[in-house]
């Protein structure tokens, strides 16, 4: 092990906030409603998950989702099969009010933003960061490797590069560390010297969350590793569970003197709980569970996850946050357009 240790020294308890009150964000919920129903183009987005954020130069906002419906919305607000194209990946570009959608290939024939090597292999996106001019976006890899519906698993991390005025190819691809089982941005936090990574190594019912971090905001750089004694090591084999019941998409914000940790509750199978940590140091520990919201779309066979906060974005009074809808019908999908699009968040704190 090598390096300074994390930074422990104040109690947790004195850099929690107090979640004063839950209430729908109606700015990003009218966007998003009012882009995923618009007929006037029929390559754009109707729904995706994911849903991570980063501002970009010029007033713009960079939405980045995963898994993603292209198409017209039919009579009752349906999605016609016939008609919905269906990619791994996506943007959309937030600017005065609207939203453009991103997607590679042609309007068409449309593909994803971050292609994938062949038919049996995809990218599903992470949290994002800008450095040197570009947008740097990751990415998890994931292969096929059978015919049922759960025979695939995670190959690599990696981050594409992408140029803010050209989003529909990233510029370059690179390698993150991918050796031990961690699957490396499912949140990022600039803070101070230093852009803190925190990773997700999902064992199916438990998952555990991890952080690394590296100097300055490339994610290029040389990465560090929290390790078990609180110290940071060069080593990714000496990167040490932090927390459990993070799922596989979280967020680490600096709130006041602390910082904030949400995520949704994965201690249980498909749990509506949206959860808060708190911590004084952006590598924790983050302690003090806190309840912040029931989501009420689960139910039957309709369920939420991966709950993330945007601090770039003003809430009322404090973070927003989003979390994703989805079904294990895949025919809802195409039943209900509402079903598989984000729901935000305001999350007031004091």
């Amino acid at each position: 092990m090598a390096s300074e240790p994390a930074g422990r020294g104040r109690q947790d308890g004195a850099c929690a906030p107090v979640i004063r009150g839950v209430s729908t964000n109606a700015r990003l919920t009218r966007l998003f409603t009012t882009h995923g129903n618009d007929n006037s183009r029929l390559d754009d987005w109707t729904g995706a998950d994911g849903a991570y954020s980063s501002p970009l130069p010029g007033g713009r906002h960079l939405w980045i989702f995963s898994d993603t419906f292209l198409g017209p919305v039919g009579p009752g607000g349906t999605r016609p099969p016939a008609g919905t194209a269906f990619l791994h990946n996506s943007f959309a570009v937030e600017r005065h009010g609207r939203l453009s959608t991103v997607h590679g290939g042609t309007p068409r024939r449309p593909a994803a933003v971050m292609p994938p090597r062949d038919r049996d292999h995809w990218f599903w996106a992470g949290d994002a960061t800008v450095a040197g001019g570009l947008v740097e976006v990751t990415y998890q890899e994931y292969e096929r490797h059978g015919a049922g519906a759960w025979d695939w698993r995670r190959v690599r991390n990696v981050v594409a590069r992408f140029a803010p005025g050209r989003l529909g190819r990233p510029v370059d691809v690179h390698d993150l560390p991918s050796g031990h089982g961690v699957a490396w941005a499912a949140a990022i936090l600039e803070d101070g010297d230093h852009t803190y990574v925190y990773g997700v190594e999902d064992l199916g019912a438990a998952k555990h969350m991890h952080v690394a971090r590296v100097r300055g905001r490339s994610l290029l750089g040389r990465w560090e590793f929290l390790g078990a004694g609180g110290t940071w090591s060069a080593d990714e084999a000496d990167s040490a569970r932090v927390l459990s019941g993070v799922a596989n998409e979280y967020s680490v914000s600096r709130v006041g003197s602390g910082y904030v940790l949400i995520t949704h509750d994965t201690s249980r199978p498909l749990s509506p709980e949206i959860v808060a940590y708190s911590a004084c140091s952006p590598a924790g520990p983050f302690t003090g569970r806190r309840h912040v919201h029931t989501t009420p779309e689960t139910g039957g066979n309709v369920f939420t996850y991966n709950a993330h906060a945007h601090p770039e974005i003003d809430g009322d009074g404090g973070l927003v946050v989003s979390y994703n809808v989805n079904s294990l019908v895949d025919a809802d999908h195409y039943r209900d357009v509402t079903i598989y699009r984000p729901r935000f968040l305001d999350v007031r704190l004091g």
